[in-house]
């Protein structure tokens, strides 16, 4: 079976790096065909004993929040987990899991709420994120936390989970809106 480190190993190379906002198909399909199947056991709750130290939750978080993105690209099952990670996210801080993780790693425990459509996890990202003074995250989840508040949600993802958008969410969208 995969562990933890496989996660972060993989995650935090030179390679996956560079490819963490700008991914191609070719890493998708690398991510689902290397780690699907611990996804799924992530999802049904198998990998629960991960939480017990800093690194493995924070290798679940990215298992549950970030991975998905790249498994199911375009699908609404990239958002599925999503709730779990943030879940997972908010233990590992309450035990002070994330003290002992360096800026890098961090922000990839705090990244659930800056994937949250509710405000009060774009409020708490901001706040862990200046509380850390990772300053360009900071300008990220700003943003993010932005776009809730006007929208109550991210309409780049209205297509991908089949809602409609309003003539504001559409006209923001055709302005490049995600982009600060």
């Amino acid at each position: 079976m995969l562990s933890a480190n496989t996660i972060l190993d993989f995650w935090f190379s030179d390679e996956a790096e560079a490819l963490w906002f700008r991914s191609t198909k070719s890493f998708d399909r690398e991510i689902r065909h290397k780690f699907e199947p611990l996804w799924q056991q992530g999802r049904d709750g198998e990998l629960s004993s991960w939480e017990q130290t800093p690194q493995g939750s924070l290798a679940l978080v990215i298992l549950l929040d970030q991975l998905p993105l790249n498994i199911f690209r375009d699908q609404p099952q990239s958002f599925m987990t999503e709730q779990a990670s943030r879940d997972v996210a908010h233990r590992a801080i309450e035990k002070d899991f994330d003290r002992p993780l360096d800026n890098r790693h961090k922000h990839f425990l705090y990244m659930p709420f800056m994937h949250s459509e509710e405000l009060s996890d774009q409020n708490r990202s901001v706040a862990l994120l200046e509380a850390a003074a990772m300053t360009n995250n900071l300008r990220w989840a700003k943003h993010h936390r932005d776009i809730i508040a006007r929208f109550g949600r991210f309409p780049h993802r209205n297509q991908i989970l089949n809602r409609k958008n309003t003539n504001e969410e559409l006209q923001w969208l055709k302005s490049g809106g995600f982009n600060p």
